[in-house]
């Protein structure tokens, strides 16, 4: 066995031409699967010291192999996004029309985009590239810088970043807390990578062993760190304040057809008050019903009747929280072409208490790049509102009369853990509202509601999750699904909201630990290579 493992590293070293990209994009692929729904992390133990022969091989190439390592980075990232991202696909056949035929373009396009930075983080490595075990350690570096540049450039997509191989189960995630997603995803990569040093031409069988046997020394640190911390923190829970989250299952199209507008509202109304046990008594028990992202076909503060017939369901006492789509303040009679996808916080009386305005908008979905040109000759965003929504001024935390303050998050801002900037009051929970609608039966929301949890271990926050087709849950602040109702199922979650702890490492300082991880890293490699050989 060692002989034929051994012959295979040789092969991939060894590897030119599309027999590269193949081994390249292969690996790609299979590590998708350490993702959720499937969490197979351990193929990344097969794949990741495929990454490091691939480079190791590169050397054949012009300029130190430094474009040869991109062009190997780029398969390996375009193989990884394609089946980790092919959800995306689902929301260009709502409205099949207007929109089929840009799928190939989004199955394709966004992977070929952002397998530029799996190339980039390639290229460095090889930059820094040295014999033995520490080259490991150049590839961790590498493609961390690499993650975090693809999480915040050109407003940023950091999903499925490697470091989520690394929460499941549980006990592994509580290192967020400590260092955040871009720490565990140095962690990630200098783990999986490490038995590609088991195959290193060494005289010393024993220098071989260090690097898988330092790994396999922190996953088991991780794992009892994360069990103490789990067995410490039980779920507590914050006395009278019952929530009811509505899960409606509707389809995507009914949600923005103003036709559907009385169909609509009935089934949230009658949905809110349906009692779910012998003992229930519908909305009245209840201190926060929550509604999820952009939950009507109009505007609900422009529509009197609705706010009406919301006053008439929400007892005394008891809060609305929902997406809803807010127009701007302009002058009576003018057109709306653009508005906010906000929050609305909504009294019994149907009051208006507070609202928040969604500032993180997706590309394409919610805004075009160079919207007024594009708009021109003929490309309109998903949601079709001419010019795009408009972003908000500031995120800020939403007051209640009746529970601890919220931090809301709409969609897919819960994905972005640097933008989760708690400065003055420190929020009780977090609050996500989502519409996961757009992208059917697939893994897109299960990957949705992996990040959106992960936020919860990193603040010491609980999350409250309300999405329009699933996965609605409540998370506690180390990351326990309290409860939860499953993708594309109609019905109401009851829960008591869980108290938040005192902040984590991570709420604190933020990615200062991660940055130093990753510097020392680098200047450890540089080291290596000046006194060390290369």
């Amino acid at each position: 066995m060692p002989k034929l493992l051994s012959r295979a590293a040789s092969s991939v070293i060894l590897a030119w031409g599309w027999k590269r990209a193949a081994i390249a994009m292969l690996a790609g692929a299979l590590s998708s699967l350490a993702m959720a729904p499937f969490n197979a992390w351990p193929v990344l133990f097969v794949t990741f010291p495929v990454v490091v022969w691939l480079i190791d091989g590169a050397a054949a190439g012009k300029r130190r192999g430094v474009p040869a390592a991109a062009i190997a980075g780029w398969w390996f990232g375009f193989g990884y996004f394609v089946p980790g991202l092919y959800w995306i696909g689902y929301a260009f056949l709502v409205d099949a029309d207007t929109f089929a035929w840009l799928l190939p373009f989004a199955i394709c396009g966004l992977p070929a985009y952002l397998a530029l930075f799996s190339a980039l983080g390639f290229a460095l490595a090889r930059l820094l590239w040295v014999r033995g075990a520490w080259r490991v350690v150049a590839l961790a570096g590498s493609l961390t810088i690499a993650e975090w540049l693809r999480g915040h450039l050109l407003t940023g997509f950091p999903w499925n970043a490697f470091g989520y191989a690394l929460t499941e189960p549980l006990a592994l995630a509580q290192s967020l807390s400590l260092i955040g997603i871009w720490g565990l995803t140095f962690v990630a990569v200098a783990v999986f990578a490490s038995p590609a040093a088991l195959f290193d031409d060494t005289a010393d069988t024993r220098r071989r062993w260090l690097a898988p046997t330092a790994a396999l020394i922190v996953l088991i640190m991780m794992a009892g760190f994360g069990a103490v911390r789990l067995q410490n923190h039980p779920t507590r829970l914050v006395d009278g304040v019952r929530l009811r989250i509505m899960q409606p299952n509707l389809q995507q199209d009914q949600r923005f057809n103003y036709a559907a507008k009385a169909d609509v509202m009935q089934k949230y109304l009658s949905l809110s008050d349906r009692a779910t046990g012998p003992d229930a008594t519908g909305v009245r028990d209840v201190a926060l019903l929550i509604w999820p992202e952009s939950a009507f076909p109009f505007f609900l503060a422009r529509e009197p009747d609705a706010l009406a017939q919301i006053a008439e369901l929400l007892p005394k006492g008891t809060i609305l929280l929902t997406g809803a789509v807010r127009p701007p303040e302009m002058p009576s009679g003018r057109r709306i072409t653009r508005a906010y996808n906000s929050i609305y916080a909504i009294d019994h009386d149907g009051s208006l208490l507070s609202v928040y305005d969604k500032l993180h908008l997706v590309p394409f979905g919610e805004f075009l790049p160079y919207q007024n040109w594009m708009e021109k000759i003929g490309f309109v965003q998903l949601t079709k509102v001419q010019g795009g929504f408009l972003t908000g001024t500031a995120r800020h935390t939403m007051e209640l009369p009746n529970a601890p303050p919220l931090l809301p998050l709409i969609c897919y801002e819960a994905i972005f853990p640097d933008e989760i900037d708690i400065r003055g009051r420190r929020p009780g929970w977090i609050l996500n509202l989502t519409n996961d609608g757009w992208f059917g039966n697939s893994t897109g929301p299960y990957q949705h509601l992996q990040q959106a949890r992960m936020r919860a271990i990193e603040q010491g926050l609980p999350m409250v999750r309300a999405a329009n087709t699933g996965i609605s849950a409540v998370i506690d602040p180390v990351g326990r699904i309290v409860a939860q109702l499953g993708l594309g199922v109609e019905g109401v979650l009851d829960a008591t909201l869980p108290a938040a702890m005192s902040p984590t490492v991570y709420a604190r300082v933020g990615e200062l630990p991660a940055a130093v991880l990753v510097a020392l890293s680098m200047m450890l490699v540089l080291l290596r290579r000046k006194y060390g050989g290369r």
